[in-house]
Parts: structure tokens; C-alpha cells; sequence
């Protein structure tokens, strides 16, 4: 008898737990195979286990933008206190320089207002695991608006928000744009919003809304703008404990703090010959009386935190907030401060790879929190087009050439 003549096939319910515990650009092969695969990785139920233990790992994405050129990584977030250090995961990597404004994250994708991808530039959505993008149609905005990505959990359907004159009663304040609806174009938006003089931060997307910090008309205050991602309502939240950072918004970032909308800034003290850092949080614990709770934190003494630059990244799901180093190195550390315990976990990232880790060639980094994969987000279907297919010009002497996609 030869041996395995009689195996026994593999249980389909062991065969979809495997699955579930694989990346989502595996899973997007697999189901290439064979109508049986397609059918079983695309079933509702298969859907929901994989979005539920990608929910129960959630990554950490970082971008590292250097002279035009982004990669993309990823790393697990720490599952416990005691971890020191983390690999990355290499994904994909973006030749093109980009606006003022950086970009626009939410559910897994990356919108950059302003991306040259080859001879010239438009609005991009991109998913920094696939490679996979969709350049959107060009539209008029006065040169300091920014674009906004949001994501409705329960239609699972993406729109871009545009600023287009948010000043002006009498001229569109916002074009709309919704992904995956065949035919890309852009939508006005005139009366829904009201005036507002210009957006002050780069905003988040927690639960279908979508919010952003800005800047009133006449008497200078800050507001937050809320956007229904599904309804396509506007409505205005009072923001006046955030009118001291109205000269310099540049630290400010709003996080999702346990499903609430927060702001994190932060500044540096002195203690004899030390750098102090402390943290000032601000929780929207009431949305309709429009209450604000402030939190202030100073962080445990740590001699690499003290000593680099780095930027509030956000907050994880179990309450930890984020703070990344600003620039590759060859010791590169991503901190997680639990404001309960006021403890400090260091975690050494290591595999940006010689070239980003050399003194010269440092890039600027670019992270994002509780990076989660979701296969009712049909990115070949919403993003027709691959990075891998993008054709530049030779900057020298002008012809068209295929880029270098290892780093």
C-alpha cells in the first residue's frame, strides 16, 4: 500500500482557520485558485472571522518618505508589557512627491491630495500593503485647502472630502467624492457646512465621522468640523480649549481615546540637566453638551525619548498612547506611555534596511495606529490600478523606465 494512498482530507472548518490567521494579500491569491476558493475566502462568514482576528492584532503602519520616494511597513502592535523589540514587514514602496498636506488615512487606505506618480499629479488613494491605487480626477481648490479620506463601517464604502473655498458662502465649500461607484467625479457641496476660514489639522475617521480641527470666520477660534461619512452632514463642535494652538498646530493631532474624539499635544520641561516631555490630552466625553475633559501626563524618565525628536502617532485599542521617533536610524523605537500605570514601554523597531538606517540617508517617518485589514474592502475593485505597473520619466535624460522597487 503506498503511503498516503487513504489521507484524510483536511476539515473545510480547519481549512478556514488557516486562512484567517494569513495576510490579507494571501488570501486576496488564494482566491485566484479555483471558483471553490473564491466562493469559500469570499463568504460572509469567512469575512467576518478574518476582519475579527485581524481586529485582535492590530499593526502599526509606517511610511518612510525620503526625496519623493514612500515605503510602507508594518509591525505587530506589543500584546504585552514586556516586549522589547519588533520586526518590520515590508510591503510596497511609492515614487512621487506629494502636497504640503501629507495624507489622509483611514481603514487601511492612504489619500494623498497631491501625488506625482509620473509626469503629473491628482488626488490618489492607495492600499500601502497591495501596491494597488486609484488616481481621482483633478479639481479646482484655493492652494491651502486639504483632502480628508473617510470610511463608513457599515456601508464599507470610502469618500473623499476636499476643501474647496470653506470660506466663501458664495462658492462651493466642498467637493465629495465616493470610491468604487463605477465612474470617479467629484460632487459640490454648497450650503450643508458652514463657512469656516481655513482646516488646522490633519483629521480622523472614528466610527463613520469624520473629524477635523479649524479655524472660525472673524473672531479667530478653533472649532472641530464633523463630517457624517454616510449621510453627508456637516455640523460644527466648539473647540475653544485647543485657541492657544491656533499660531502652531503643527503637534497637535486628534486620536481616537476609546471610541471618543481626542487631541494630544505635548511640550518639554526642564529637570536640572534633563529634557522632560509632557503630554496634554483633551476627550470629547460628551458630544452634544460639547464637554471637554484635559488630561495632563509627564512621562516616565527615558534617556532615548529625552534625547530624539518624535511625534504623537495616536492610541491603541487598549488605551496606549503612541509616540514614534520623527526619522530612521539604525535604533529606531516606537514608545506605548499607559497614562493609568504612567509607564513607558520601549520597542525597538528594527528592518528599515541599511540604506534608511545610514546617518545620510535618513527619511522622515509617518505612523499609524491599530492598522487593521478588512476583506469586505475590495481594494481590486475600488483601486483598478498597481504600483507595479507605473511607468516614470528618467529625470536624466527623459525616457520612460521602471523603477527600482527594492530599498
Amino acid at each position: 500500500m503506498k503511503r498516503g494512498k487513504f489521507m484524510e482530507p483536511i476539515p473545510t472548518d480547519l481549512i478556514i482557520e488557516i486562512f484567517s490567521r494569513l495576510p490579507a494579500k494571501s488570501v486576496a491569491g488564494f482566491r485566484t485558485l479555483s471558483k471553490h476558493w473564491a466562493s469559500t475566502l469570499r463568504s460572509p462568514g469567512f469575512t467576518e472571522l478574518f476582519l475579527t482576528r485581524s481586529s485582535n492584532r492590530p499593526r502599526l503602519l509606517l511610511a518612510a518618505e525620503r526625496n519623493g520616494e514612500w515605503l510602507f511597513f508594518s509591525s505587530p502592535q506589543p500584546q504585552n508589557r514586556y516586549e522589547k523589540s519588533s520586526h518590520l514587514d515590508y510591503h510596497t514602496k511609492f515614487s512621487g512627491d506629494v502636497s504640503r498636506y501629507i495624507c489622509s488615512y483611514a481603514s487601511g487606505l492612504l489619500y494623498f491630495p497631491d501625488l506625482w506618480l509620473s509626469k503629473d499629479a491628482s488626488p490618489v488613494i492607495c492600499n500601502p500593503i497591495t501596491g494597488r491605487y486609484e488616481s481621482l480626477p483633478d479639481l479646482m481648490r484655493y492652494r491651502n485647502s486639504r483632502g480628508f479620506l473617510g470610511f463608513d463601517p457599515i456601508g464599507k464604502q470610502f469618500k473623499v472630502l476636499s476643501e474647496a473655498y470653506p470660506f466663501c458662502d458664495q462658492r462651493e465649500h466642498h467637493e465629495i467624492l465616493t470610491l468604487g461607484t463605477g465612474e470617479l467625479s467629484w460632487r459640490s457641496n454648497i450650503i450643508s457646512c458652514p463657512a469656516y476660514n481655513r482646516s488646522l489639522s490633519e483629521g480622523i475617521c472614528i466610527n463613520g465621522v469624520f473629524y477635523y480641527l479649524a479655524q472660525t470666520v472673524g473672531v479667530s477660534s478653533c472649532v472641530i468640523i464633523c463630517f457624517d461619512v454616510r449621510s453627508e452632514e456637516f455640523k460644527f463642535i466648539d473647540a475653544e480649549c485647543f485657541n492657544d494652538q491656533l499660531d502652531d498646530t503643527s503637534e497637535l493631532i486628534l486620536v481616537n481615546y476609546e471610541g471618543k474624539l481626542g487631541g494630544i499635544n505635548w511640550k518639554y520641561g526642564q529637570a536640572g540637566e534633563r529634557r522632560t516631555v509632557e503630554l496634554c490630552m483633551w476627550v470629547l466625553e460628551d458630544v452634544e453638551k460639547q464637554e471637554w475633559v484635559k488630561y495632563v501626563y509627564s512621562l516616565p524618565e527615558n534617556e532615548v525619548l529625552d534625547s530624539c525628536d518624535f511625534s504623537v502617532a495616536g492610541v491603541t485599542t487598549r488605551g496606549d498612547i503612541v509616540l514614534c521617533m520623527k526619522y530612521t536610524c539604525k535604533l529606531f523605537y516606537v514608545f506605548y506611555f499607559d497614562p493609568e500605570r504612567n509607564t513607558l514601554q520601549s520597542v525597538e523597531i528594527q528592518g528599515f534596511g541599511a540604506n534608511l538606517e545610514a546617518v545620510g540617508n535618513r527619511g522622515r517617518v509617518y505612523a499609524f495606529v491599530n492598522h487593521v485589514e478588512d476583506l469586505s474592502v475590495d481594494d481590486a475593485k475600488q483601486l483598478k490600478s498597481s504600483i507595479s505597473q507605473v511607468k516614470h520619466l528618467c529625470s536624466c535624460c527623459n525616457k520612460v523606465s521602471q523603477p527600482n522597487y527594492h530599498y
